[in-house]
């Protein structure tokens, strides 16, 4: 199978790509030449497939630091004590309001994108 080993090749290289790495580091990994590399991502089935990997990795980040961030939340609530020194408390307060705006903004923008796209689909 002449192909299994250039799949096996592409699956390093977009590995190591999707992982933030150069495309010569790339080809090292994967002991294919950089022109090699190069030349796969001119290809719009390759950057596809680097996209999809790198969409996917950041998915599962976020499902990661969503997962900690009710510690988190509790941690900087706890760090507001007042037995907590004055600038400790008011770091915390500082970044829970920091955050939660952020949050709200987030919330309210996939709100309004929900409703285009839910006026959009009825409108075809």
């Amino acid at each position: 199978m002449p192909h299994s080993g250039r799949r096996q090749a592409d699956d390093v290289v977009l590995a190591t790509l999707a992982c933030g790495a150069t495309a010569e580091a790339a080809a090292r990994a994967a002991n294919v030449s950089p022109s090699t590399v190069y030349r796969r991502l001119r290809e719009p089935a390759f950057r596809a497939k680097l996209q999809t990997l790198r969409a996917d990795m950041v998915q599962r980040a976020a499902a990661i630091l969503t997962a900690a961030s009710t510690g988190a939340g509790q941690t900087l609530v706890a760090l507001m004590k007042p037995e907590e020194p004055s600038g400790i408390r008011l770091g915390a307060a500082r970044t829970i309001l920091e955050f939660s705006l952020k949050i709200r903004e987030a919330a309210e923008v996939e709100a309004r994108l929900a409703a285009l796209e839910a006026l959009l689909s009825q409108t075809k």
